[in-house]
């Protein structure tokens, strides 16, 4: 879903290829957009702490690997 907003006047949505003129639609469909643009932020949001969360985690295992370095592992 793009909503490609070219000025205050003109507010376009393009969805499967096709064009509306966002003013135009029904209150209903405009709130329906609303969630959209809410849901692809807070996938935004969400895979930005996914990459934060996987960057900490593959620093703790860095760190995990010199600590065990100095020490023998059971056979």
């Amino acid at each position: 879903m793009a909503n490609t907003p070219l000025n205050e006047k003109e507010a376009i949505l393009t969805f499967e290829d096709k064009k509306y003129d966002l003013k135009s639609l029904p209150k209903e469909v405009q709130e329906l957009i609303k969630g959209m643009q809410v849901a692809d932020a807070q996938l935004r949001m969400h895979e930005d702490t996914l990459k934060v969360l996987a960057v900490g985690r593959q620093h703790l295992a860095m760190q995990l690997k010199s600590k065990l370095e100095s020490i023998n592992p059971i056979k």
